[in-house]
């Protein structure tokens, strides 16, 4: 499977929690209320909306922030319209990206992150042919040792569950799975009491690039504004040593 593991990421967005936490919380809240207003609020029956909720948690997300946050998505609470914009762009070092953001305002955020792009040089175009939408579930090496995982024992059992590949990574393991399966595979995980570190659905590139230190530096100044930015919840590129 091609890709980066987004375990750099991860690390990334976990140390801007910290400094911009109500900002985060934010947008936890935004993918809360998008995911009840698709599907309804029932987390038993709402496996994105599930997802969702565990990720805030995972943040420290008060209960009851978690708790508006489903409400305003079916109805019970008022609150701005809020829905999901996915863009595509092509940014430094011809880089490819995958934008997923949630807003209340259409026309800020595609000024906004069509900024982005035009800054570095780069622009909106179209790159989607190079993704794939995959669901991907990630469980680090602590976790793996505090639950005495040897993955030779349970590869077999993952494939059973609906893993298309397993990626084994200095900081931890990566499985990925069709659209469908996600659900399955994650109900796995969670039945044998193994918290994961992310679950989700996510643009996976089919050919990657590595970039040297000159335009990686270009493309992490990128990433920064994205991070930066009040909508945008995530991205997604084609650059491997990301």
């Amino acid at each position: 499977m091609s890709g980066h593991s987004k375990w750099s990421t991860i690390k990334r967005k976990k140390g801007a929690l910290d400094a911009k936490r109500g900002a985060v919380f934010t947008k936890l809240g935004n993918m809360i209320t998008v995911a009840a207003k698709e599907k309804g609020g029932d987390l038993d029956t709402n496996f994105t909306l599930r997802l969702a909720v565990d990720k805030a948690k995972q943040a420290n997300m008060p209960k009851d922030n978690i708790e508006r946050a489903i409400k305003r998505g079916t109805g019970e609470l008022e609150g701005a319209e809020i829905a999901e914009y996915i863009y595509e762009g092509i940014g430094p070092a011809s880089s490819h990206f995958v934008v997923r953001a949630l807003s209340d305002n259409k026309n800020r955020t595609a000024a906004e992150v069509r900024h982005a792009f035009t800054k570095f040089g780069g622009s909106l175009s179209t790159v989607m042919w190079n993704f794939e939408q995959k669901g991907v579930i990630r469980v680090s090496q602590e976790k793996l040792e505090e639950n005495n995982l040897n993955i030779d024992d349970i590869e077999l059992e993952l494939i059973d569950a609906g893993a298309e590949d397993i990626q084994v990574e200095e900081e931890g393991l990566t499985v990925f799975t069709s659209f469908e399966d996600l659900q399955k595979v994650k109900k796995y995980f969670d039945e044998k009491g193994i918290e994961t570190e992310s679950a989700e659905l996510e643009y996976i590139p089919k050919d990657d690039i590595e970039l040297n230190d000159d335009d990686l530096e270009k493309v992490q100044k990128f990433v920064d504004i994205l991070d930066e930015s009040d909508d945008v919840t995530d991205y997604y590129t084609n650059v491997s040593n990301l």
